[in-house]
């Protein structure tokens, strides 16, 4: 569909946030900028930060276009939290996608359980904010989509996409678990729903290891354009660095990390690594939400497509 194109061309405009102990559950990190769908020069961002006890929540900042580095309004608190104790996610939730749903926002989420022969086992929530509200309430007290026979050890962060009467999900499953994180195999597959909420799944690899030590690929970002559908990706070998993929139907992918068209800094919050982004499009632009180092821990930056051949 895209042979054509050729590498993009992304301009960074900069660290556009950093938690830096707003309060006692955001005392670091702003993992995972994920953006309310909308329209214009004004943006809600939602990201997952960190308590002191490394416990994560979600929480939001509003920001414009015109002026990135002045933040607007950070919550006051947490839109969700970490569940109750002995729940899937009492040990955190991390925002995956945000999704608008019959004038009600639909937030896919992962639970954080942590374990003791591996270091987590996670699955994906639902969380729903009803209108004239900030905050989310979890649809159910168990996850939407669990560990299956197809994915049977960890799941991560969702895209969820709604698509004429279809539901698309990509998804991150970890293949194995090993003793050292290289042996973490995870790659990134595709699940389909009619609701939203009840997921069926093929157990097909959308986005799978590629590089050479690479060991992880997650965080897909997904957008439908006329003829075909892109993704943004976070893959990891050793550090994580930013990939781009295309697709006709959005099941079979193409990798082609080549022309993504963003790396490392030389120095500074984002010269070590890039991870989870997330592309959006306002006033006929693309802009891609990122993290630098540290998973989150240096904060938000955000750059704009200049030129996409």
């Amino acid at each position: 569909m895209t042979s054509k194109r050729e590498r993009m061309r992304w301009r960074k405009l900069g660290r556009i946030f950093c938690p830096g102990r707003h309060a006692d559950w955001m005392v670091s990190h702003a993992s995972n900028p994920t953006v309310e769908p909308g329209e214009g020069v004004g943006v809600r961002v939602y990201f997952s930060c960190r308590d002191a006890q490394n416990r994560s929540s979600v929480a939001f900042f509003d920001f414009r276009l015109e002026d990135p580095a002045g933040t607007l309004r950070v919550c006051s608190a947490p839109v969700l939290g970490p569940g109750e104790r002995g729940l899937y996610d009492d040990s955190g939730a991390s925002v995956g996608s945000v999704v608008e749903q019959a004038g009600n926002l639909y937030l896919y989420y992962v639970g954080w359980n942590l374990g003791v022969t591996v270091p987590w086992r996670n699955s994906i929530g639902l969380a729903v904010r009803r209108p004239g509200r900030d905050d989310f309430e979890r649809f159910l007290n168990v996850p939407i989509v669990d560990r299956s026979t197809g994915d049977p050890f960890s799941l991560s962060y969702p895209w969820v996409l709604k698509d004429g009467g279809l539901w698309r999900m990509w998804y991150g499953s970890n293949l194995t678990w090993g003793a050292t994180p290289t042996d973490m195999l995870h790659v990134i597959k595709y699940a389909e729903s009619v609701d939203g909420i009840v997921w069926r799944r093929p157990d097909h690899v959308a986005i799978p290891l590629q590089h050479p030590g690479e060991y992880a690929v997650s965080r897909p970002c997904v957008l439908r354009g006329a003829v075909g559908y892109r993704m943004w990706y976070a893959y990891r070998a050793p550090a994580y660095r930013i990939g781009y993929a295309e697709s006709l139907d959005g099941v079979i992918w193409e990798r082609k990390d080549a022309q993504v068209g963003i790396d490392v800094s030389p120095a500074g919050w984002d010269s070590e690594m890039m991870a989870y982004p997330c592309v959006f499009e306002r006033m006929g632009k693309l802009f891609m939400l990122y993290n630098g180092n540290g998973y989150g821990k240096t904060g938000v930056g955000l750059a704009v497509l200049d030129q996409d051949l």
